[in-house]
């Protein structure tokens, strides 16, 4: 077992198409064929509901998890924390590349955001927290799966540098990179939601069809 055996392993590993099996084995779709044409948790979200939607995200995150703690595979990155971290971070992009480009999937992926939440939950499990809480509170207030994985993409070098003061310049600098990542690809629907044209997820339907009955009930 060496560092090119993990790396080749973290990217099988990212590119299970979590989203795309889901897809055919339960709804006899292929979930690229619809929506934004991706295979990742916001598209599931807007085309086969919350729970499926909340099942893919899980799956997705758990990749990323899982990518970088293939590093403990190695003795030398057992003991070395600064050297562990570092390859992580190499091991969990390998996840986030197989999760865009599958080739399980004829390398037609996600943007792989909900991937990058579990390298990052298998890193700093206390960042990767904060960043889960940004992106729930967003998604409760607004139900745009895009805007939360956004915003929670951008807070993450905000924890990492100025509220957690991580001492690791890759893992700096990584933050900073993973929050531009996030905003390049997203460009479509950050056009979107400044149009008011972006897909809302089918998620808090009691509370939807609560407050619809009291404006009605106002009216």
């Amino acid at each position: 077992m060496n560092e090119l055996t993990l790396i080749i392993l973290a990217y099988l590993i990212g590119s299970v198409p979590t989203a795309v099996w889901v897809s055919k084995w339960f709804f006899n779709i292929d979930i690229r064929d619809y929506g934004s044409g991706n295979s990742g948790a916001t598209n599931t979200f807007r085309i086969l509901g919350s729970k499926w939607g909340s099942i893919v995200m899980l799956v997705d995150m758990l990749k990323g998890f899982l990518a970088v703690k293939l590093a403990f595979l190695l003795p030398f990155y057992v003991a070395d924390e600064f050297a562990r971290t570092n390859f992580q971070i190499g091991l969990g992009l390998c996840a986030v590349l197989g999760h865009i480009y599958p080739v399980w999937a004829q390398f037609r992926g996600g943007k792989g955001v909900a991937t990058l939440f579990g390298l990052v939950l298998g890193i700093s499990p206390w960042t990767a927290i904060c960043c889960i809480g940004v992106f729930l509170l967003v998604l409760f207030l607004t139900r745009f799966v895009s805007l939360s994985s956004i915003l929670a993409s951008l807070a993450f070098p905000i924890f990492i540098l100025v509220i957690f003061n991580v001492d690791n310049h890759a893992y700096r600098i990584f933050a900073v990179a993973v929050a531009l990542l996030v905003i390049l690809t997203h460009q479509k629907n950050i056009s979107r939601l400044l149009r008011g044209s972006e897909s809302k997820a089918s998620i808090f339907k009691y509370r939807d069809r609560r407050k619809s009955r009291r404006s009605g009930d106002l009216g």
